[in-house]
């Protein structure tokens, strides 16, 4: 249940967003070419954007005690704009560096102000997602470590000052900050469905980095890998909510003040039952992401299904509701000009990050297998 100081700060958020990252600021970041404005984002993290998920011994702290619940309120606000900006990865990578803080506080508290930008550096080129895979190398040196591998699909990779690298280290994954400006480095941009979600191919040739900027220790990393891989499920599927919210609002008050032989839209049967019926799937999103989001909140053991089954629903859902919105508007719904697009966009981008639906169906399927039957009733 969302407390007072949950809808004070969702509120906020929502007037800064209307204000600062409309639709119309969406359109005219593409038109030049921009992903984000690092001015924007250091504003959006002074309103505590970038500290719910970090202690507060660490310098964070959210408005309820539950980051993670405060942090998929922003994701669904932003999605009523389709923001732009590193929301995601930069709260991927916190969502790491405090399960193992010694020796990366600075860093920490570098994107908790906003000033630095991180991404969680995961995919691999023609491979799907599988975070604990990797057949980028950190080798051991005299000082530290040596990478080599090349990634893709790194949100906001041209913009990053730093990237979190899973690699393969001794026969089992490990995770190591990389300076961006780091010799052996290079970042070639990449292109997305979204008109200012970017992401990057990122190319370590030789790059060698200190033994202090692995992330934890090997016994650790697989559980930080998966804890990452929550956060990064839960804010995709609070962002399409907010989507949905959006669209479905926007889509209501079209069938009301459209008419058709002298009567609104919005009168005929066949379309309130339509309507009806993506209502009802849209609470069904909304549940299953609340779901989520306090199983990862309170660490719970039923947390990897859980995100799994929002993202199967949730994302599998979603692009036909708005494909559905777009053919209640007519033909205005596939033009340029109208905004419908924006949100089947990054709905689309979404789906396909970090598993497909596909994907988690089938990650339901083992998981419902492997647990027992008492832990989900």
């Amino acid at each position: 249940m969302t407390n007072p100081e949950q809808l004070l700060f969702a509120s906020t958020a929502r007037a800064f967003l209307d204000k600062e990252a409309s639709l119309g600021t969406v359109r005219d970041l593409h038109a030049r070419a921009v992903s984000f404005e690092p001015g924007w984002w250091r504003r959006a993290a002074e309103l505590g954007w970038t500290s719910l998920l970090v202690p507060e011994e660490l310098g964070g702290g959210s408005v309820s005690g539950a980051g993670v619940a405060d942090l998929a309120l922003v994701a669904e606000q932003a999605g009523h704009t389709v923001a732009p900006g590193p929301l995601h990865p930069v709260s991927v990578v916190l969502s790491g560096l405090v399960e193992a803080p010694d020796g990366h506080t600075d860093l920490i508290e570098a994107l908790v102000s906003g000033e630095t930008v991180a991404s969680w550096a995961v995919y691999e080129p023609g491979r799907p997602f599988e975070p604990a895979s990797a057949r980028t190398t950190a080798s051991r040196t005299g000082s530290g470590y040596r990478i080599d591998g090349v990634k893709d699909r790194v949100e906001a990779g041209t913009q990053a000052d730093a990237f979190l690298v899973v690699a393969e280290s001794d026969g089992a994954p490990r995770q190591f900050l990389v300076p961006a400006d780091a010799p052996g480095v290079s970042v070639t941009a990449q292109k997305s469905v979204d008109l200012v979600k970017t992401y990057a191919r990122v190319q370590f040739d030789g790059v060698d980095i200190e033994a202090s900027a692995a992330l934890g220790s090997a016994e650790q990393t697989g559980a930080v890998i998966e804890r990452q891989r929550q956060v990064a499920l839960i804010l995709q599927c609070a962002e399409i909510v907010g989507i949905l919210d959006a669209v479905l609002a926007m889509t209501h008050q079209w069938l009301l003040d459209r008419h058709s032989f002298g009567r609104p839209l919005a009168s005929y049967q066949a379309l309130k039952h339509r309507f009806a019926d993506m209502k009802l799937w849209f609470e069904a999103c909304r549940a299953t992401t609340a779901g989520a989001v306090e199983a990862v909140g309170t660490r719970s053991p039923e947390a990897p299904m859980l995100v799994s089954v929002a993202k199967a629903y949730v994302a599998e859902r979603a692009p036909m509701m708005l494909q559905d919105c777009v053919q209640l508007h007519g033909g205005i719904g596939v033009t340029w000009e109208h905004d419908l697009h924006l949100y089947l966009r990054r709905a689309a981008l979404n789906r396909a990050m970090y598993g497909s639906p596909e994907d988690h169906h089938r990650a339901v399927f083992e998981l419902s297998r492997t647990q027992p039957e008492e832990a989900f009733a």
